[in-house]
């Protein structure tokens, strides 16, 4: 398969308008000879898999603030702050380790690479729940990071397979099947909590289904690829360089960087949150895993939708669109003291953050060739890992100095000013019409 150039703005040959910039791209013969053959097949595995991993690790979403106490952490304040530190240090680490593995994935296959990082999820997840104190649970959540990329793998080997003008609908269905799965995940973890008085079976549970997985990527994924060598494929500096020098891939470098800096930036209080609306009641894991839940089931309704029709409306506009609704529906959380109310805002939000990473990873996915792929979804993956790591820990370190409205009035005030960057600095990608 030729090799696509990242467009740059300056260029003007035929074949896709940046906002009235044109970037070159493959033609439809190309774009459908490069998808494999049962691209379907793997597109629903992948689908399936993806909420299978989700919905395990989401299991610990809203036992992992309740668990800090018997780990020997006490007060409010220190809950909060650990809260945010050992839901932040995964990522933050993963961000560094990301591109690398996302080089090893286009040399060596994706589904090599789900197989690892299911692996070593399992395996810390389960070490996890054995710890004796936060430290050891927080070495175990770094170490995490360091293997961590089973996302980035997935996305990369189904936008490596899947026609070029489906892109957005099957990374869509993807994302669907991670946020099916965090919307079964909170439940089921608090239902384990409550049900056994014991918050370190849901751990050894996560990983036992995580350990399921991998029996279901080994039989169930079929990846067609083909070793790329040569000037097609890009080192790490030379990928950095890439991502450096091209505006759009840069813009949207950005963008999922603040996006999942703006959603993450919640989860560490949500638990918190509801107990200081509810009080201490014997069922308080069960309404915490409600309040995460139903977002992602807020989610799943919308990211088919959304990811289906920025194939066919553009890339940008969903992006907008996704923004302006998630910052109107998140502040009024801030001002929230019913939680029924909270539960019904927080559905709200999640309708319109659902489009975000579809759209923004289709829009990545389409200004780079498939051998490139893994690497440049590496790099977007780090951005997403830095939103992932700091959201929590900043979030975490404005609950326990100002109060946990304030962390709900900063993720509105980061989706406006994610919004306004999109508007300004992200250009449009559409086909040039005959």
């Amino acid at each position: 398969m030729p090799r696509i150039n990242i467009p740059h703005p300056e260029e003007h040959p035929t074949g896709v308008r940046l906002e009235g910039r044109m970037a070159p791209v493959q033609s439809l013969s190309t774009e459908a000879a490069g998808a494999a053959v049962y691209w379907r097949n793997t597109l629903w595995a992948m689908v399936g898999i993806q909420f299978v991993m989700t919905a395990a690790f989401s299991m610990l979403t809203p036992i992992m603030p309740l668990f800090l106490p018997v780990l020997g952490v006490e007060s409010e304040a220190a809950v909060a702050v650990w809260a945010g530190i050992l839901n932040g240090i995964t990522s933050l680490v993963a961000a560094f380790a990301s591109p690398l593995w996302g080089q090893v994935a286009d040399r060596r296959g994706r589904k090599l690479m789900l197989l690892r990082s299911s692996l070593a999820i399992a395996l810390f997840t389960a070490l996890m729940g054995a710890s004796g104190n936060v430290w050891q649970f927080f070495a175990c959540r770094a170490l995490m990071g360091v293997f961590a990329g089973f996302s980035s793998a997935a996305i990369a080997l189904v936008a490596s397979q899947v026609p070029e003008d489906r892109l957005g609908y099957s990374l869509g269905w993807l994302s669907t099947g991670q946020l099916v799965g965090s919307l079964v995940g909170p439940i089921i973890g608090g239902i384990l909590a409550d049900m056994t008085g014991s918050y370190r079976i849901p751990f050894y549970c996560t990983a036992a289904t995580i350990f399921l997985s991998i029996g279901l990527v080994w039989f169930g994924v079929r990846e067609e690829f083909t070793r790329h060598h040569g000037e097609g494929r890009r080192g790490t500096f030379s990928s950095l360089f890439a991502l450096v020098t091209t505006p759009a891939l840069l813009a949207l470098f950005f963008v999922l960087l603040m996006a999942q800096f703006g959603v993450r930036t919640v989860q560490p209080i949500v638990t918190l949150y509801v107990k200081e609306m509810v009080g201490d009641l014997p069922n308080l894991a069960t309404l915490a895993g409600i309040a995460f839940s139903i977002t992602g089931l807020a989610n799943v309704i919308s990211a088919p939708f959304l990811g289906n029709r920025s194939d066919r409306i553009g890339y940008r506009r969903v992006l907008l669109i996704c923004l302006a609704g998630g910052t109107l529906t998140t502040l009024p959380q801030a001002f929230t003291d019913n939680y029924w109310l909270f539960t019904a805002e927080r559905f709200a939000v999640g309708l319109f953050i659902g489009g975000l990473l579809p759209a923004a990873n289709a829009l990545v996915g389409r200004l780079v060739s498939r051998a490139e792929r893994g690497a440049v979804y590496g790099m977007t993956s780090s951005a997403m890992f830095l939103g992932n790591s700091a959201g929590p820990l900043l979030g975490g370190a404005i609950a326990a100095s100002l109060g946990l409205h304030w962390v709900f009035l900063m993720t509105a005030i980061v989706m406006a000013a994610n919004l306004l960057w999109v508007y300004y600095r992200v250009p449009e990608y559409a086909a040039e019409k005959a």
